[in-house]
């Protein structure tokens, strides 16, 4: 579970560079900087942040894929 915890701080650089991203896009860039985690947990801390308002989650171009920026 330290490994979860550790992801938080990664993708908030991520959402101060790129500005939003969706789901897929963090992970690859995670694992990119040698991070290793699965889509379902970025979900999971992407989920926890959102209810800690530090992310909010929209919907973009219709395509029903949540993106994520930073509040």
């Amino acid at each position: 579970m330290e490994r979860v915890e550790g992801l938080e701080p990664e993708i908030i650089k991520l959402l101060e560079t790129h500005g939003s991203l969706s789901v897929a896009f963090l992970t690859r860039f995670l694992n990119e900087r040698g991070i290793p985690c699965t889509r379902q947990k970025v979900e999971r801390v992407l989920r926890r942040m959102v209810t800690e308002n530090k992310v909010e989650a929209f919907y973009r171009n219709g395509n029903r894929r949540k993106h994520y920026r930073l509040r």
